[in-house]
């Protein structure tokens, strides 16, 4: 159901540094970059994240309560790329753990704040 979803950032070359060095380890890369806007994902026929410098180029605002969830695949993986996160730049939001039964989670916000979490099921 979901394409993509794009989080706002005021410095490109770093959120795709951040974003692309992040999610490299779940096989993601940038496979479109148009200037202001690139995606990332592992194909165009896969959800995607895009970050990009807003349309009328003011600021970006992350939203209260607005956050992108990423399947991280166990709760290894959640822990590994939470930890990737604080290396490449983020703040903790969260660390991973079970947060009810069956949901295991880490959460961060990328530098320009947005706030995402890699989580597990099961």
């Amino acid at each position: 159901m979901i394409g993509y979803i794009t989080i706002g950032t005021k410095d490109m070359e770093q959120a795709k540094t951040f974003w692309s060095g992040l999610l490299e380890p779940i096989g993601a890369s940038v496979i479109m970059d148009m200037g202001r806007l690139a995606m990332i994902g592992t194909g165009m026929d896969s959800p995607m994240l895009a970050v990009c410098v807003p349309h009328n180029e003011e600021d970006p605002s992350p939203g209260n309560g607005n956050m992108v969830a990423l399947r991280a695949g166990s709760r290894e993986k959640v822990d590994e790329l939470h930890a990737r996160a604080m290396e490449l730049g983020a703040s903790d939001e969260g660390a991973p753990g079970e947060r009810m039964p069956t949901f295991y989670g880490g959460y961060f916000r990328d530098p320009d704040g947005n706030k995402a979490v890699f989580f597990h099921m099961g």
